[in-house]
C-alpha cells in the first residue's frame, strides 16, 4: 500500500523564480493529506499531476505567509472543479477570521463546506484518525505559536499462515481471533500459539514535518524513529546566530536532531536564498547525518513495506 511524499515547495519566506514555498502531499493508503499551501501551490499540484478533488484535509504549520497564502486560491478552483466534498483545515484558530471575508465573498457559490479544526500550541493532540492512518500535531518553537506534525500508518493485524490454514482446517469463524493475538486448538485437542499460525505485519511507517523552527528538544518525543523526518535549514552553519534570532535551524543543527531522534531518512528544505548552492545545505547536514536529501520540488520519496521481524 502506498506511503509516499511528494514536495511541492523548498522554498522560504522571500519568493523566488527558482522554488516555490512550502508544501507537501502525503499519500497514505491513497489519502492525500496537504501540508502547508504556500503561494501557488495549486499550480504545483497540476504541475506534477495530483488530482485537487483528491485533497480534502490541509494542515498548516503557523500563519506566516509562505505557508498559507496559497489557501484561498486552492478553496477558488476546488469550487470552480464543481468539487463537492468537505474540505478541513487544521490550522491556527484566527485562519478562519483572515478566510472567512474571502470565502463569504465567495459565499453565494462556494458548492462545498469547509470545516475547521484548531490547533493546539501548547500540547500534542491527535486531530485526525481512520483506520489507516493517524495525524497528531506537536508543539514547536518559532517567533510565532507553530506546529508539527506526525503522520503514522496504524499498526496493520499479522497475517495467517496458508499452510497452518489449510493443515487444521482453521474456520472461518476463528482467522479474526487469532490475527488480534488468540490461538487455536485442532480437533484433536493440541492448542497452537498466535506466532505458530501467522506472519508478522509490515512495521507501520511515518512521516514527521518540522517547520519552521529552532531545534526543540520536546520535539524528539514525537519525531524518534520516524521513516522520514522533514527538518527545516533555513541557513548555515555561519548564520548559527541568526537562525537562533530568527528561530529557525541550521542544516547542521537538522542533522543533529535527525542523528538524535534515530530517524531513517532526513529531508531539509525551507533554505534562504541568501545561499547559491543548496548542495552546500546537504553537505553540511550529512556531516552529522548519513541519511540526509534535499527536498527537491516534484520529487516524490517512497517509503516501501517491510515485514516486522
Amino acid at each position: 500500500m502506498s506511503f509516499k511524499l511528494t514536495v511541492l515547495g523548498s522554498g522560504s519566506a522571500l519568493p523566488t523564480s527558482e522554488k516555490f514555498p512550502t508544501a507537501h502531499v502525503l499519500n497514505v493508503h491513497e489519502r492525500f493529506f496537504l501540508i502547508d499551501c504556500g503561494e501557488g501551490t495549486q499550480i504545483q499540484l497540476r504541475r506534477y499531476r495530483i488530482s485537487i478533488a483528491k485533497i480534502k484535509h490541509i494542515f498548516i504549520s503557523h500563519l506566516h505567509g509562505d505557508h498559507f497564502y496559497g489557501l484561498i486560491g486552492l478553496i477558488s478552483t476546488r469550487n470552480l472543479l464543481g468539487i463537492k466534498s468537505d474540505l478541513h483545515i487544521y490550522a491556527h484558530s484566527e485562519i478562519k477570521r483572515l478566510l472567512d471575508p474571502q470565502i463569504n465573498f465567495m459565499k453565494g457559490e462556494l458548492g462545498y463546506n469547509i470545516l475547521f479544526h484548531p490547533l493546539n500550541f501548547k500540547a500534542a493532540q491527535v486531530i485526525f484518525s481512520d483506520k489507516k492512518v493517524e495525524v497528531t500535531s506537536f508543539p514547536l518553537r518559532h517567533s510565532i505559536p507553530v506546529c508539527g506534525f506526525l503522520f503514522q500508518e496504524k499498526q496493520a493485524l499479522p497475517n495467517l499462515r496458508k499452510d497452518m490454514i489449510e493443515q487444521l482446517d482453521i474456520p472461518i469463524r476463528d482467522r479474526q481471533s487469532i490475527k488480534e493475538g488468540g490461538g487455536f486448538t485442532d480437533s484433536d485437542g493440541h492448542f497452537y500459539e498466535h506466532l505458530e499460525l501467522t506472519i508478522p505485519p509490515v512495521t507501520s511507517r511515518s512521516y514527521a514535518y518540522c517547520t519552521d523552527t529552532t531545534p526543540f528538544e520536546p520535539a524528539l518525543e514525537f519525531i524518534t524513529g520516524a521513516s522520514i523526518l522533514y527538518h527545516e535549514a533555513t541557513f548555515q552553519s555561519d548564520m548559527e546566530e541568526w537562525a537562533a534570532k530568527t528561530f529557525h535551524s541550521t542544516a547542521q543543527q537538522a542533522g543533529m536532531i535527525a542523528r538524535r531522534a534515530g530517524v531513517k531518512q532526513l529531508l531539509i528544505g525551507h533554505f534562504s536564498n541568501r545561499y547559491d548552492s543548496d548542495e552546500s545545505f546537504l553537505d553540511e547536514a550529512r556531516r552529522e547525518f548519513k541519511e540526509t536529501y534535499l527536498a527537491r520540488e516534484g520529487k516524490t520519496y517512497r517509503i516501501e513495506e517491510n515485514r516486522s521481524s
